[in-house]
């Protein structure tokens, strides 16, 4: 018997996705919550919101849910965002999203084509661009096999590259990884998450949206509502 594993067809709703709301995997009471809350799309993570000695825990509460029928049968498309491919936690991570129900993989810390292509036989890819060397790649990483839509970290790429201020300052490199994404291709890339008020977030996802990005990371249930407003048509000549 063949032990391969087969890529998942691209779940056609996350081309169009303006809302996708992210939860700790280590909250498995949240997650059909999440799936009711009213965004186009969620990412349960196993990365960042997750501590090191949880996450065996929060993948076995991850595999339990998909295990059930929530899990089985969401009615909006599930994504995992694993741990780094240089963690100790990648495989394991992997594994789990080899699992039916999981319709993308959120690659965190992408720098390499090489990174993309060890997870690349399976969901669908959405490389997360949060470091200089990654926006150095960040060409080569669109055009890798099964990459449907670039995230942009910009908690990480401050850090980083050591940016502070405002919107201005990230301005280039937002309008770079709209280009990267046009020129390969790619569906409207996803900006990362606002840390402040609904105001806050919604004024940001105003930004993005003119610069040509189609969605935005939530942190909150409540910023689905106002970050889903700003990516309607009718903002399109504001």
């Amino acid at each position: 018997m063949s032990t391969a594993v087969h890529a998942a067809p691209p779940d056609a709703r996350l081309a169009l996705a303006h809302t996708f709301l992210l939860l700790p995997a280590d909250r498995p009471e949240r997650y059909t919550e999440a799936c009711a809350s009213g965004a186009d799309a969620i990412i349960i993570d196993l990365e960042n919101t997750v501590a090191p000695s949880a996450k065996a825990a929060a993948r076995a509460a991850l595999s339990d849910w998909l295990d059930s029928p929530a899990g089985r049968a969401p009615h909006i498309p599930v994504l995992v965002r694993v741990n780094c491919v240089n963690s100790g936690c990648f495989g394991d991570d992997l594994t789990l999203c080899h699992r039916p129900g999981i319709a993308g993989i959120v690659l965190p810390r992408a720098e390499r084509v090489d990174d993309v292509a060890s997870a690349s036989s399976t969901a669908p890819l959405f490389p997360v661009i949060e470091t200089a060397l990654g926006f150095s790649r960040m060409a080569d990483i669109a055009t890798a096999p099964r990459v449907q839509r670039l995230l942009f970290g910009a908690t990480g790429f401050r850090a980083d590259l050591g940016i502070g201020g405002g919107r201005e300052e990230l301005l280039y490199f937002r309008s770079q990884i709209v280009l990267a994404s046009r020129l390969a291709g790619l569906h409207k890339p996803v900006d990362g998450v606002t840390a402040g008020h609904e105001d806050e977030v919604q004024a940001d996802a105003r930004h993005v949206h003119r610069l040509g990005f189609g969605g935005k990371l939530c942190a909150h249930a409540a910023e689905l509502a106002p970050v889903g407003r700003a990516f309607a048509p009718a903002t399109d000549a504001r």
